[in-house]
């Protein structure tokens, strides 16, 4: 009898374990670009111009501010901090974002702290999108907003920015993917909840006009819709252009969330301190969220954020301030990647910010040929075969499409050119000796 007790235990233990594990909200979101080609850059590249991460050091002010917090006489900030942000950091925030909108910010209640950007994303999309609510996303868009709304029970709706490539034979610029302005009305409606807007935008290096932004701000008082104002790289534009914030236009301060990043602010992107800023009727939603899921962010990391701030404010618009010195060397970086494609006739889009510059590669089709009746869109194999065969690590546009839009963006890819100058030097000479190769053959 004892066998056969055990024999219906472990029975009952097997039926259990069947029924599905996973839950609803994470169909269809398991597939993720970068697990895939950061690791496909780990094993084969030479030169890595794929992940969004700069490979030069983060200022020395701001590594010694993590010293001195680390090895400071403060023991308290090796404990935790306030839950919605280290208040040192708040108060600079809202100092600083005061300044750049024109308005009084409370830090306590304007201000949230966030393990990075992407975490302050998450916790906006579960805060403010419901079951049923439409959010429009803006293609080409960072991968993680279509997963993050509809694992909130949203549904994205998608409309494009469209190419208008220059008549004279010149390089296109990423100004020249603009909105239709009917396409872009006819997406909202009584559901549409929100938009998430992204400028300067990762993949293109688009940076949103006023005229551009004014005619989202038109359509978002028009249908009351809250707008999700990703702005991480916003010290991080060139040519003279100015980053407009959605927040300041009329009618928007009341309804927009911005998001920002001192990993791509300060070039620390392992730090994870990001923030949202906006008003307290949006924003005691989003802490909520954050109470609820990580609840608080390293302290350390937060004390010397706020120090970088303190000093940016004093150097506020100076030549020695970082936010003017950083947008001109990555600048120059920017050109010196641009000429270095066009060489071997890659077409680059030139960004107007950004880390990132897309590039055209149709002239490459030769290399890698089509493989007839294949689901896998051409640029994730192109940049497969490059990784494996030359070295080279770039990201697929595509992927920043949806899976509806993924196969009319197939010849193009993205490159990172946050990066040593010695990198973009080995990047400049595997793209030279496959050019010779090409030539030769």
């Amino acid at each position: 009898p004892h066998l056969k007790a055990s024999n219906s235990l472990s029975h009952s233990l097997q039926a259990k374990m069947s029924r599905p594990v996973q839950a609803r909200r994470l169909e269809g979101i398991d597939k993720n670009i970068w697990v895939e080609f950061v690791k496909l850059a780990a094993t084969y590249s030479k030169v890595n111009l794929g992940q969004g991460f700069p490979d030069f050091p983060a200022p020395d002010f701001l590594t010694e501010a993590f010293s001195r917090a680390l090895s400071g006489g403060n023991h308290m900030l090796h404990q935790y901090t306030r839950a919605f942000g280290h208040p040192p950091l708040v108060k600079v925030l809202a100092q600083f974002f005061e300044k750049l909108l024109g308005r009084d910010l409370d830090p306590m209640t304007n201000v949230m702290v966030t393990v990075g950007a992407y975490q302050a994303l998450f916790c906006c999309f579960q805060a403010l999108v419901d079951e049923g609510d439409e959010v429009i996303i803006i293609e080409p868009f960072f991968d993680c907003y279509e997963p993050m709304v509809k694992m909130a029970g949203g549904t994205p709706v998608f409309v494009p920015l469209r190419p208008n490539p220059p008549k004279d034979g010149k390089l296109m610029s990423s100004a020249d993917w603009q909105l239709d302005p009917a396409e872009l009305a006819s997406k909202f409606s009584e559901r549409t909840k929100a938009i998430v807007l992204n400028s300067p935008n990762n993949p293109l290096g688009k940076v949103f006009s006023r005229e551009e932004l004014g005619l989202i701000a038109e359509l978002c008082v028009k249908h009351d819709v809250l707008c999700i104002s990703d702005e991480v790289y916003e010290w991080l534009v060139y040519d003279g252009k100015q980053h407009i914030r959605m927040a300041s236009l009329q009618g928007m301060w009341d309804r927009t969330v911005i998001i920002g990043s001192a990993g791509k602010t300060f070039s620390a992107t392992g730090w994870k301190v990001g923030w949202v800023v906006g008003p307290d009727r949006l924003l005691k939603h989003v802490r909520t969220v954050h109470q609820n899921s990580v609840y608080h962010c390293a302290t350390i990391a937060q004390e010397a954020v706020a120090q970088g701030f303190q000093r940016e404010l004093m150097l506020y618009g100076k030549p020695e301030s970082y936010f003017v010195q950083l947008p001109k060397e990555l600048q120059q970086k920017r050109d010196w990647l641009v000429r270095s494609l066009d060489g071997v006739g890659m077409k680059p889009i030139i960004p107007e910010g950004t880390y990132f510059l897309v590039a055209d590669i149709s002239q490459f089709k030769s290399d890698v040929p089509d493989v007839p009746n294949s689901d896998e869109p051409y640029d994730h194999r192109f940049a497969k075969w490059m990784v494996k065969n030359k070295g080279l690590a770039a990201i697929p546009l595509s992927a920043f499409y949806s899976e509806a839009h993924k196969n009319n963006y197939t010849n193009f890819i993205r490159f990172c050119f946050a990066k040593e100058e010695a990198t973009l030097k080995a990047a400049n000479d595997i793209l030279q000796k496959w050019k010779q190769e090409k030539t030769s053959s």
